[in-house]
Formats: C-alpha cells, structure tokens, sequence
C-alpha cells in the first residue's frame, strides 16, 4: 500500500531551498514553509488575500508575475524531486 504523498520527504530545488531552508522534507511541510516565507514577508496582495506577489527570492521559484494561490502550488511541486 502506497503511503500519503503528502508525507514523503522530496528533495527541493537550490532556489526553493533559498526560500523553505534545507530538504528533504514533506510536500505538506514544503507548502507550510512557503506560506510561512509569504506571511512573514508580507507578499499576500492587500486587496486580494488569494494573489501572491513575490519578492526575488519567491520569484525565483515561482515567477516574478502576481500569481493565484492555487497556481502557486503547482509553481512549487516543479522544484521539488
């Protein structure tokens, strides 16, 4: 039986490693990190919570364009292996 693939540990990308720290660690904990890396940056738009407006760093991993939350995670499981 297939574990949950939330909580296999992948390896993340040199630039997403830049935002989240060292991997290997879960997607779901990849995803927690990420958010944390946008709250404490203030990168969420004010008017609209949903859309992300990356800094450099962010950008790197997931483009420099604002950006949906719900793409954003897609943007993200590319830099992870």
């Amino acid at each position: 039986m297939a574990g949950n693939a939330l909580q296999k540990p992948v390896n993340v990308s040199p630039a997403l490693e830049a935002v989240i720290g060292k991997g290997p660690m879960t997607r779901a904990q990849v995803t927690s990190k990420v958010w944390d890396y946008i709250k404490a940056n203030g990168l969420q738009d004010k008017t609209d919570k949903r859309q992300i407006n990356p800094d450099a760093k962010l950008g790197a991993v997931i483009g420099n364009a604002q950006i949906s939350m719900f793409k954003m995670t897609a943007a993200v499981s590319k830099h992870l292996s």
